[in-house]
């Protein structure tokens, strides 16, 4: 039985953007010169947001443990890459045109079909007879496949140049690359190959904000092992991914573990798990957990002609390793990090008694884009001089913005909603005490600390 998922406010995606445009950390790409379809850029706290997201998967699932590496593989690749792995053939979304208003669609997403990958043999045969467009309510061509990949050439000519493609997805290089990583780094099985880089889909309709989009960024691994107990291997990672997830702050009550029955699977994998976020728009896609056999090896060893066995040098036994694969999209994670993180609170005011509504993205610290906010309480030069010193210091150790426009309590807010842990402000009577007054943002309580101690106090928080 489905567990019951707890749902979001349908409004809070608008806030989100709203939120997101008005302080710069997502932004419609191309906007002056009216924009390109569902193209996004990240603004100053977007970006800053996305390293921390990026650092963070790299130490949990990378560099904390001996037994994965990391890699970094070109973007375009020979095309018979494509070929040996069926995205030339299989990597395609069911697509359908309105004969009336000429808009176009896909076939699956008009019958609210469960997934959200394309293509990959997921897909079931239908009838359109009885479908109408969802517009106009004209009638639909029949469905045909439709590519996702981008199609370029390599050469000055592009009529003469060799037809090559923008990579759909990381695993491929990690696939070609396995036996000379394999052997350079010495590695023996049970071990994983790493990897986070840009990929290009041509999705026919994407849509809700940064969550479909044709450029974005997967964090993927695939990790290479005996096909004996591959069974423990899966669970151990989907216990790797849950620890990830809650290090994000996302709770479990909007999160649904999706166990993929062997029909709806694709044909090489015996075990697929979704995981799945109850998105303001509906329960949707996040995560995708994977034991894909010995497909991707052997179908690139037939294909190359490349040796890509492994021999165990304690048993002396030559097999093609199989995989078990987590995936994670970038984007998608900052959309969920971001849409755990906004509260709507009361927050006291200056006048006492008085409280007014503040907005606040309670980020993981290690993941605001901020970490601490330097904020003297006037202009005066007596006041802005230790200020600034203040404030370069401690970008020495953290990620320093240094404000001393507006009132205290509009920066204070300022810094709420772009998610920044800790405000010092320096005050009159600092010059007096050598203290600066360190604030709280989830608590909003204020602590005063010598400022001789302020820099080892707030390093220690981030410890």
């Amino acid at each position: 039985m489905k567990k019951e998922i707890k749902p979001l406010e349908p409004d809070l995606m608008d806030k989100l953007m709203a939120l997101c445009k008005h302080r710069g950390f997502i932004i419609p790409g191309s906007e002056i010169y009216g924009g390109l379809a569902n193209s996004w850029d990240f603004g100053p706290y977007g970006a800053l947001l996305k390293q921390n997201i990026r650092r963070a998967w790299l130490k949990h699932f990378v560099t904390s443990r001996d037994d994965v590496v990391l890699m970094d593989s070109s973007i375009i690749m020979n095309s018979r890459v494509w070929e040996a792995s069926g995205h030339l053939q299989n990597f395609t979304d069911p697509l359908v045109d309105c004969k009336k208003c000429k808009k176009r669609f896909r076939a699956d997403h008009l019958l609210e079909a469960r997934s959200l990958e394309p293509g990959y043999d997921k897909e079931k045969p239908v009838d359109w007879l009885e479908i109408k467009c969802p517009e106009c309510a004209g009638d639909l061509t029949e469905v045909r496949q439709f590519n996702l990949m981008f199609k370029t050439s390599v050469g000055p000519v592009a009529e003469s140049g060799a037809v090559v493609y923008l990579r759909p997805e990381n695993a491929a290089g990690m696939f070609t690359d396995f036996k000379s990583i394999q052997q350079s780094m010495r590695q023996r099985l049970p071990f994983g190959i790493a990897q986070i880089g840009k990929v290009f889909r041509n999705e026919v309709t994407p849509g809700n904000w940064i969550f479909r989009t044709r450029e974005f960024e997967l964090m993927e691994l695939e990790y290479f092992i005996h096909p004996r107990g591959w069974e423990k291997v899966f669970d151990m990672w989907l216990g790797e991914i849950k620890s990830w997830l809650k290090s994000l702050g996302v709770r479990d009550e909007h999160l649904y573990f999706h166990e993929i029955e062997g029909a709806d699977r694709a044909h090489y994998s015996k075990r697929t798990v979704d995981i799945e976020y109850n998105y303001p728009f509906g329960l949707k896609e996040l995560y995708g957990l994977a034991y894909r056999t010995d497909f991707d090896l052997s179908q690139h060893a037939k294909t190359s002609g490349a040796d890509l066995t492994y021999t165990d040098p304690v048993t002396n036994e030559t097999f093609v390793p199989h995989v078990v694969e987590p995936s994670m999209g970038l984007e998608r994670t900052v959309l969920v990090t971001m849409l755990e993180a906004y509260h709507e609170e009361e927050a006291p005011t200056a006048e006492e008694g008085a409280t007014d509504r503040r907005v606040v993205l309670k980020f993981p610290k290690h993941l605001a884009p901020i970490q601490v906010a330097v904020l003297p309480l006037s202009k005066k030069e007596e006041l802005m001089g230790p200020s600034q010193s203040l404030a370069q210091e401690l970008r020495q150790h953290l990620v320093v913005e240094y404000d001393e426009t507006q009132s205290i309590g509009r920066r204070y807010r300022r810094q709420d909603e772009i998610g920044t842990p800790y405000c010092v402000t320096i005050d009159f009577d600092t010059i007096q005490d050598k203290a600066v007054t360190v604030r709280d943002r989830d608590s909003m309580k204020q602590e005063r600390v010598k400022i001789t101690e302020v820099v080892g106090y707030l390093i220690k928080k981030y410890s």
